[in-house]
């Protein structure tokens, strides 16, 4: 029997936001967590669906709008309990804050996530670790998570450019210093899954990518 280096992973992409939820899940028990469920709730639930697959756990990298809109409706939908950073409950509490900001209105606060995440942490889908790896810059309380060829890395680094910095508790220098601790310091193969846009991998981010080459 073949078995796999890592575990399974699916995009799905919704909103006018257009910000990547991670499905990842364990082949043989169909086990998943989402990662970061936004705007679309009913194309992830779809997914998760076609795919037969029970959801463990929701991880969060960060909580600005994009990553969150559609998590009371996964939540509600599936009992799986959710992981945030401390650091980022400021943006978690304010999400319908959040949503007048960016024009989004008739938000309700979110429920409070059961579990908080912190550097070193490892979480787990079926046999499959990762490392949680605290990765401040685009937001406060931004984590990364690490393991098996992976990196599901939010706002941190995209194909040829990196977060945003300019919302209330970024910070450039230390985007920079968690994409150099964090990502870079990974095999060039990694495959990186980001927040926005296409999968990459951290060889080709650090031959490419304009914000790093010039580092």
């Amino acid at each position: 029997m073949n078995i796999p280096a890592s575990p399974a992973v699916q995009k799905v992409t919704t909103s006018a936001f257009q910000e990547n939820c991670w499905l990842v899940w364990d082949p043989a028990s169909r086990e998943a967590v989402v990662v970061d469920p936004g705007e679309g709730s009913e194309e992830i639930l779809a997914a998760l669906d076609t795919l037969n697959l029970t959801v463990s756990a929701i991880w969060l990298t960060h909580a600005h709008i994009d990553h969150v809109l559609g998590l009371t409706a996964l939540r509600e939908a599936t009992g799986a309990a959710v992981s945030l950073h401390p650091d980022d409950r400021r943006w978690y509490d304010a999400l319908p804050e959040q949503g007048r900001f960016f024009g989004v209105s008739g938000l309700e606060p979110l429920e409070p996530p059961e579990y908080e995440l912190a550097e070193g942490d490892v979480v787990a889908v079926g046999p499959w670790s990762f490392q949680v790896r605290h990765a401040p810059g685009h937001a406060p309380g931004h984590v990364a998570f690490i393991g098996h060829g992976l990196a599901i890395s939010g706002d941190l680094l995209f194909e040829d450019s990196i977060g945003r910095t300019d919302l209330a508790g970024g910070d450039s220098a230390a985007l920079m210093e968690s994409i150099e601790r964090v990502l870079l310091s990974l095999p060039d193969d990694t495959r990186v899954l980001p927040g926005h846009g296409e999968e990459t991998t951290i060889g080709r981010e650090r031959r490419q990518n304009p914000f790093l080459r010039s580092r």
